[in-house]
């Protein structure tokens, strides 16, 4: 009877701990689909063009204002906490994406949400320096175009905007202060300054030698997609299907849309034609 009573009571208290930790789980755990993720986008896309970022982040109306766009639309109840901890998986996806498009041989596919190569031996061959992004070969992104509108302004300003790893990343810097001659000052204790100004400066050019050593060579950048639909928008009369051919060449070819920005605005769709018919 004793063990009868021990094991129902051992049985009780195991479901409801399964009962807790489903609750606990439920309640911390939030889903998001496609339509929750252009809500909130639209949201900071919206308030990135009024400038309602400051120097560590949003502002806090910002979030306030995707909490209620998202109760409203989508019918979810989010908080502050879920939203910036979507909004670090889209900056993962733009800082690794954007990285991967900087390289010579890779495009975006506006139509399918991922990215283009030439081959397979050049993303084989990016992979092998960037571990990290092998599951970016055949991954779809969805709302790329809000992503980078978002990101692209913070990720060219510097450590401000980074996010805390990357700012971790960084190597660090040795600051020299520029110090200015005072003729108050003894000719001896300018002659000292001077000089250590001049070894701060040979240890600062030396410690940077070493960090570059040590680093992968930069590739060289290029220009960003929506630049250079931009750039084709620009051209009157040109078709989209017209377009659409032009760009597949020129996120290719860094020289070819440079060739482009050189001619005068009523050539450029006459070159882009013959571009395209010499192509196909």
């Amino acid at each position: 009877m004793f063990s009868f009573v021990c094991q129902l009571l051992f049985k009780l208290f195991t479901c409801s701990t399964m009962v807790e930790e489903k609750k606990k789980y439920s309640r911390d755990y939030l889903t998001w689909n496609d339509e929750m993720d252009k809500v909130l986008l639209d949201v900071f896309v919206e308030h990135h063009n009024r400038g309602d970022q400051a120097q560590n982040g949003w502002k806090p109306h910002v979030y306030n204002a995707a909490i209620k766009a998202i109760h409203d639309k989508c019918g979810l109840k989010v908080t502050k906490d879920k939203i910036c901890s979507r909004m670090k998986t889209f900056d993962k996806h733009y800082a690794t994406i954007s990285k991967i498009l900087s390289q010579s041989g890779f495009g975006w596919d506006w139509v399918n949400n991922k990215l283009l190569m030439d081959s397979d031996d050049v993303w084989n061959k990016y992979v092998e320096a960037n571990v990290k992004a092998a599951c970016y070969k055949n991954k779809e992104v969805k709302n790329w175009e809000a992503i980078c509108t978002i990101y692209s302004k913070d990720h060219a300003t510097g450590e401000g905007a980074m996010t805390g790893a990357e700012s971790e990343a960084q190597p660090a810097e040795l600051d020299v202060v520029d110090v200015e001659a005072s003729p108050e000052l003894p000719q001896k204790r300018q002659q000292t300054g001077d000089a250590i100004l001049y070894m701060l400066g040979d240890m600062k050019g030396s410690f940077q030698d070493a960090l570059k050593s040590l680093e992968p060579l930069e590739q060289p950048k290029v220009t960003p997609p929506l630049e250079i639909i931009a750039a084709l928008e620009k051209i009157p009369d040109l078709a989209c299907s017209d377009m659409f051919r032009a760009y597949g060449k020129l996120i290719l070819s860094e020289r070819l849309f440079q060739a482009l920005m050189e001619l005068p605005i009523e050539f450029r769709k006459e070159w882009l034609l013959m571009l395209n018919e010499k192509n196909n």
